[in-house]
């Protein structure tokens, strides 16, 4: 679990100047970057709100899945992928590929494990990331994926950079996030964002927009690759 100590709260700045401190939501971590807000991270104890019944009818995960146009051979990264909701889907259409599940909590990666085992899949790697790296050798995925998790990073421009090295040169970011932009979205304020938000973050990471896919019915399905 991400976690930030109080002690920071009404400071300003910081000693890399990436990021500033100030008192917010009260489901943020008091961390701002670039006039964003970090979030709380999710801990293990919500499981079952990423395996609940109602995910497919909410979110669409098998229409997501269709925008990745996953390969047979594809080297895909799930980074933070909790109980592995995403990651079993991913791995049925990677036969002759591979796919890397990343986390920071050993509790989720043991779910994932567990689920491996009973299922005996092969192609699938558990990561134990770091708030600020992802763990994976440079130039190693074709694909990365991060679904709802990007907001909650407590390093983010430490993180983008470590995801920036392990993709290829061609390869292509999956950023999926609850829209701000819709107030239907039935997800707390500080849960969302935009796509200009992540738009001037991802360019300041050296990323750019390829697309959105806007088939999703609560969430952007931002496609971003390195620029040149």
């Amino acid at each position: 679990m991400f976690l930030f100590s109080n002690e920071f709260l009404g400071q300003n700045t910081n000693k890399d100047n990436n990021y500033t401190f100030k008192r917010g939501d009260y489901n943020g971590i008091g961390k701002w970057y670039m006039g964003r807000e970090i979030a709380y991270v999710m801990g293990f104890e919500g499981i079952s709100w990423l395996e609940r019944s109602e995910r497919e009818e909410e979110e669409d995960v098998s229409k997501l899945i269709k925008n990745m146009r996953i390969k047979p051979n594809d080297i895909v990264a799930d980074i933070g992928a909790g109980s592995g909701y995403h990651t079993f889907k991913i791995a049925s259409l990677t036969k002759n590929g591979f796919v890397y599940a990343v986390d920071i909590q050993p509790e989720m990666l043991m779910v994932i494990e567990e689920t491996k085992e009973t299922g005996k899949i092969k192609n699938i790697e558990t990561i134990l990331g770091t708030e600020k790296s992802i763990q994976l050798p440079s130039n190693s995925v074709d694909k990365i994926l991060m679904v709802d998790v990007y907001h909650e990073f407590n390093f983010p421009v430490e993180i983008i950079i470590s995801i920036k090295q392990a993709l290829k040169l061609n390869g292509e970011l999956f950023l999926i996030e609850y829209r701000s932009e819709d107030s239907s979205v039935p997800i707390k304020e500080i849960h969302k964002m935009s796509e200009k938000q992540a738009v001037k973050e991802m360019e300041a990471a050296g990323f750019k927009l390829k697309k959105n896919i806007t088939n999703l019915p609560w969430q952007h399905c931002m496609v971003f690759v390195k620029k040149n």
